[in-house]
């Protein structure tokens, strides 16, 4: 894992029960190198950990926060559902959100969680 979120996002993630498989550093996109941090394939939800949100990290800048917005939108024109979670979201509430979305997917859908 490449940051202290993800790492912890990961953990939280496995003590709550979420939906297996998550797989990290997933690409989605045909052309670009755009990976998602963390996605259940099955059901094309994806988990973007945020960070550096308070400490003017790349992703909050202007050029940073425009290329995550293609990335985003390129991810919805494909049919990904993403969930952008900062460091304080990192909680059960918040992930038992995501974690319903992929249930709530996966029944629908019929294939496995």
């Amino acid at each position: 894992m490449s940051s202290h979120l993800e790492r912890r996002f990961a953990l939280l993630w496995k003590a709550h029960g979420g939906p297996l498989p998550l797989k990290h550093e997933v690409k989605f996109h045909p052309t670009r190198k755009w990976r998602f941090d963390f996605a259940h394939t099955a059901s094309k939800v994806a988990i973007e950990i945020e960070g550096g949100t308070w400490a003017r990290g790349a992703h909050s800048r202007g050029n940073g926060y425009a290329e995550d917005c293609e990335k985003y939108n390129a991810a919805a024109a494909l049919g990904w559902t993403v969930f952008r979670l900062t460091g304080d979201m990192l909680t059960r509430t918040h992930l038992e959100l995501v974690m319903d979305a992929i249930r709530e997917r996966t029944k629908a859908e019929g294939v496995g969680a």
